[in-house]
């Protein structure tokens, strides 16, 4: 059971000589501290931030590339009682004209004391960050935020009495949302809601403080990376072994080397991962790297493809025990559920009639092997205190045989979205926050199919862009997950077709276009009976990427539209 009063009590807790962050450069470089050395780091960085004028209640965004620097930044504000966010650092996976108008709207909505960036961080998105008259900019590595590198450990105590009282019910952090980067969401959580999902997750994941060490390549703006890879361990005492998103999609094979290398028990992935680190890596490589040290991997995308899972699993020989799932929001501060880990066969999976499931979105099992049926992965059982409805378009709960929205009420709940009250009124109703995922929860199992907003209907059928997109992503020619699949409305025909951009391996490919775009229309007929009206094959980093490198629908649909003008007479 935790017993920290708060999150900065909980790191106060952990022994000074524990290990806590290792953050992987490369081969020859990583960066280590102690638990007692973050410690002595964040105080540091707290005084700074005092003698600036902080206070408690007060904003800070930290916008900086993923590390150690970063992390104890955060946490020193919140050992002065400040609420800090993290942003993502300008990258070239992000659309520019998209990371501003995102940066530019989040900073504005939380109207900051203090915006901390470091050296490195481009001139030309100053004007982009939104400071009012009284906000401080600070740059990490300049001579003013310097933490004194030589701190004598007789300070420990003095830094101990300068931190202010932090009652469990104020404002922890502020987090946002997952989603396209102009989203303006800000999640605002207390020291008690996150301590109560650690505790909840804690629990279902058997963590062990004395064997369990995290492996993490997941950005800290996002909560899969924020709560399950920094807040956990911090709490839980575990150490974590970190290494730069960027570094990461670029050298996938590097997950498995690390995590040999230190034998890492735990990690959390979304679904795309699971496929693209061994389509990344040499087959002739698959044997070089030794992952018996995992406990738990656990998928935490919606949906969960068990192809995905299995792709991982046959690759790298791990037993199917390790391969788990969960269902989490930043709005929940991280996990509704998971899956049961003591499974040996992993998180269950089912098959449903597909022309039930299609037509009436009514979930009918039948036997694996049936034709035409449709399988789906369970997210997992209800943490401890979460509860979740599925609900029609009009409100009316719905039956564990028919799929609808997804409503979840519970203990790590949000109150709401921070400045947003226009926001927060549309997403919680009567103490239930509206997900706009579509599931159904059946036999104590939650299964999410789905976008509400995403959904296509073609001549009365309920389809899934994300089914259309794995399909897709499967051909050997197309970039593991750089496919959207969208529906464009035909007046003529009365209903929506299917359309579907996705970028090529190599700019080379484009040549023979005509015969990939006809293997592509034939695989999704194949797979769930439906034509394409037409196939835009585009070149590598065509698809506009949201903060957390996952394509964005809406903006990419635009951008279709504004280069392809023929689809505007039917969008």
């Amino acid at each position: 059971m935790i017993r920290a009063a708060n999150l900065i009590d909980a790191l106060n807790r952990a022994p000074a000589g524990q290990p806590f962050i290792t953050f992987w450069i490369d081969e020859d470089e990583r960066q280590a501290l102690t638990f007692g050395e973050f410690r002595r780091r964040a105080r540091e960085q707290a005084r700074v931030f005092r003698d600036h004028g902080l206070q408690a209640g007060d904003r800070v965004v930290v916008i900086m590339p993923q590390g150690i620097p970063a992390m104890t930044t955060f946490v020193a504000a919140m050992m002065l009682g400040a609420a800090p966010a993290f942003l993502a650092y300008p990258n070239f996976k992000v659309e520019p004209s998209k990371y501003r108008s995102g940066l530019l709207g989040v900073t504005a909505n939380l109207s900051a004391k203090a915006v901390v960036i470091d050296d490195e961080f481009p001139e030309e998105m100053l004007a982009c960050v939104s400071v009012g008259d009284d906000t401080m900019l600070l740059r990490a590595g300049a001579k003013d935020f310097k933490a004194q590198r030589e701190l004598q450990e007789s300070h420990e105590h003095t830094s101990k009495e300068e931190i202010p009282k932090i009652r469990p019910d104020g404002l922890a952090f502020i987090q946002h949302s997952a989603g396209t980067t102009g989203l303006q969401k800000g999640v605002a959580l207390t020291h008690a809601a996150v301590l109560r999902q650690i505790e909840h997750l804690a629990r279902a994941l058997k963590i062990d403080n004395e064997a369990d060490r995290v492996y993490t390549w997941l950005p800290l703006y996002h909560d899969m990376g924020l709560i399950a890879c920094f807040m956990l361990p911090m709490v839980c005492h575990l150490p974590v072994v970190m290494q730069s998103p960027l570094d990461w999609v670029m050298h996938p094979e590097t997950l498995l080397q690390i995590i040999s290398e230190h034998k890492c028990t735990l990690a959390w992935m979304p679904n795309f991962a699971f496929q693209f680190v061994p389509r990344r890596t040499p087959e002739s490589r698959w044997r070089d790297y030794d992952l018996s040290s995992l406990r738990l991997l656990i998928n935490c995308s919606e949906p969960v493809r068990a192809s995905s899972m299995s792709e991982f699993q046959r690759a790298f020989a791990i037993k199917s025990a390790v391969l788990q799932s969960s269902y989490a929001m930043a709005e929940n501060v991280f996990a509704v559920t998971q899956s049961d880990i003591d499974r040996p066969s992993g998180p269950l999976r089912i098959w449903v009639d597909g022309q039930q499931f299609r037509g009436a979105h009514r979930v009918k099992l039948v036997d694996e092997g049936t034709p035409g049926a449709v399988s789906f992965t369970s997210s997992g059982r209800l943490l401890p205190h979460q509860q979740v409805r599925v609900v029609s378009d009009s409100g009316v709960i719905l039956q564990s045989d028919f799929v609808g929205e997804i409503l979840v009420r519970g203990d790590c709940l949000f109150e709401g979205y921070y400045n947003r009250p226009d926001l927060t009124a549309q997403a919680i109703v009567d103490g239930w926050y509206h997900t706009g995922d579509l599931g159904f929860h059946l036999d104590g199992e939650l299964y999410v199919v789905g976008r509400k907003k995403d959904l296509l209907i073609i001549g009365g059928e309920n389809i899934y862009p994300q089914d259309i997109e794995e399909i897709v992503g499967g051909h050997p020619f197309v970039h593991d997950g750089r496919v959207i699949a969208m529906g464009v409305y035909n007046p003529d025909l009365g209903t929506e077709e299917i359309v579907v951009v996705a970028e090529v391996e190599h700019e080379e490919l484009l040549a023979g276009a005509v015969e990939l775009e006809q293997e592509i229309r034939s695989r999704v007929v194949a797979g769930l009976g439906v034509a394409v009206r037409t196939v835009f094959l585009k070149p590598p980093k065509w698809i506009v990427k949201s903060t957390a490198g996952k394509p964005a629908r809406s903006a990419t649909r635009e951008k279709l539209l504004t280069e392809h003008p023929e689809l505007n007479a039917q969008a």
